[in-house]
């Protein structure tokens, strides 16, 4: 089935809404990583690591929105900080040399730790040597990413007591009417219908809902199309 221009923009504008799922407050990440909110206040004033959405104005509520790749990253460095001592500092003295690597280095790059140093595997050579020291090793070590994949799965899941259910609350997508456990707008699923999407095609914009998910969404809206 061939969108109208029009459809295709709408349906464009919504499945960009699809990342919003993975942003979070300042709250969601003390409670994901264990770090404080002054330390991540901190580390966005000096630049350490600043959040992906921000408002210009820090000192407005919910002016720091992260990202998820943000969150992966922030709990690589509570577990780098909290698990094995390494230094403020010396993560400094990582991300400096480790710059060009960008917003990867904490949240996708393959880290190891070694006598309280940071290691990584250099891509020319497929050795493991230290960021700061420059020294090879040989020996097995901690790789610091796994720990944070399995930390990470668990930040998708949602309760399944939350499938096939509607809720809003007054900081998820402007108090709007979501996916319960999600920050899908029931809208951008009527949306999607009445662009002449099916329920499969639907989930395959939206991999992390169920049918139940759609049906409910749908029924939602029809239910306060009726009280308007």
């Amino acid at each position: 089935m061939t969108l109208a221009e029009s459809d295709r923009r709408r349906v464009a504008s919504m499945s960009k809404s699809d990342n919003v799922i993975r942003a979070f407050s300042a709250d969601h990440v003390v409670r994901l990583t264990g770090l404080s909110k002054g330390q991540l206040r901190y580390w966005d004033k000096t630049g350490f690591f600043r959040p992906r959405y921000a408002y210009e104005d820090r000192r407005a509520p919910y002016s720091r929105i992260y990202s998820f790749r943000d969150v992966v990253g922030l709990k690589t460095l509570a577990i780098l900080r909290k698990e094995h001592g390494i230094s403020l500092q010396h993560l400094r003295t990582v991300a400096h040399r480790l710059s060009h690597l960008k917003d990867s280095l904490w949240a996708e790059t393959k880290l190891y730790v070694f006598n309280k140093e940071v290691h990584f595997k250099e891509p020319h050579t497929g050795k493991v040597r230290g960021v700061v020291s420059g020294q090879y090793v040989s020996i097995p070590l901690v790789s610091i990413m796994s720990d944070v994949s399995r930390q990470t799965e668990k930040l998708r899941a949602r309760a399944p007591e939350k499938t096939g259910k509607v809720e809003r609350h007054r900081h998820i997508a402007r108090n709007t009417w979501v996916i319960a456990g999600t920050r899908i707008p029931t809208g951008a699923i009527v949306q999607f219908k009445e662009a002449g999407y099916s329920t499969e095609q639907i989930l395959r914009e939206y991999p992390s809902l169920t049918a139940a998910d759609i049906k409910a969404a749908l029924k939602h809206e029809k239910t306060l199309a009726k009280t308007a």
